[in-house]
């Protein structure tokens, strides 16, 4: 878990939003949701749109369902709208003065969306093996709080120069061996295991504890949160250069739009979701 810096918090943020079902698959499993709210109300967001964050807390999230028929596509939309119910819920009571740690916050959010998932799997034929990804960032005023499960990602593009970073773990064998040196970017693209999951929401596992973690955000910092349909066509270097560059080479599209067509150019198989949040 990272440290947060101690620097000057964002004062607002811009964020935009995209998901495709590709042109091969007959539905689309992919799913993201953007949120605002404080102690009393929660507000959907449209897909792009900027807001000031003096008085209110954000939370954007990609999910990614699995399963046979509709099952995914039902499976990555009761992952997130768990999120609306619990993290407003968890801001009451802190507020009330209660000792509630973010880490405690997203570790009780994914339990609970791994239970109403397991559970539906488990009552209903249709559903059986229903299971999804959840990528989850937390803004609060100067902070940014991770959760994350599966192999959908959380990548990080600090203002004050650097390379992008993800955040999260792909839950995969190959990712473990891209994490710990044993095979290069190239080849955990190219790994015939690589969409192998060892770890998702819901299915036959009875445990799940997600990968949580917290950055500083300032003015400038860029955060993305993606499904595996949209790296598979756009490298690390890729995401950085287009996050880096858009709004000035195509002025029309917002950053989600840009990242998804230029994905889908290259590799149009698989579903394609991009949520690009920037602190302004």
């Amino acid at each position: 878990m990272d440290v947060p810096r101690q620097v000057p918090a964002a004062k607002g943020l811009q964020w935009s939003g995209r998901t495709d079902r590709g042109k091969v698959r007959p539905n689309n499993e992919d799913a993201f949701v953007g949120l605002q709210f404080d102690a009393r109300e929660v507000h959907y967001l449209g897909a792009t749109g900027e807001s000031p964050t003096d008085h209110l807390d954000f939370a954007f999230a990609v999910s990614d369902g699995m399963g046979g028929a509709m099952a995914g596509e039902h499976a990555s939309r009761i992952a997130l709208q768990k999120i609306m119910t619990l993290l407003p819920r968890s801001y009451r009571q802190a507020a009330a003065g209660l000792a509630v740690g973010f880490a405690d916050v997203l570790d009780e959010l994914f339990a609970q969306v791994h239970s109403a998932l397991a559970h539906q799997g488990q009552s209903y034929e249709e559903c059986l093996g229903m299971e999804a990804t959840l990528s989850l960032c937390w803004f609060t005023p100067g902070c940014m709080y991770f959760g994350h499960v599966g192999d959908s990602r959380i990548y990080y593009l600090a203002a004050q120069g650097g390379t992008i970073r993800q955040l999260s773990h792909d839950d995969t064998h190959v990712g473990w061996l891209f994490r710990n040196g044993k095979i290069g970017e190239r080849e955990a693209r190219s790994h015939p295991r690589r969409n192998l999951l060892q770890k998702a929401l819901g299915g036959g596992n009875q445990f799940i504890t997600p990968q949580v973690g917290a950055v500083a955000c300032e003015a400038g910092d860029i955060f993305l949160l993606c499904t595996d349909g949209l790296v598979e066509g756009l490298d690390d270097s890729h995401l950085e250069k287009f996050l880096l560059s858009a709004g000035s080479v195509r002025p029309g599209a917002s950053p989600a739009d840009w990242l998804v067509e230029e994905s889908l150019a290259r590799n149009a198989c698989d579903n394609t979701t991009a949520l690009v949040i920037r602190a302004v």
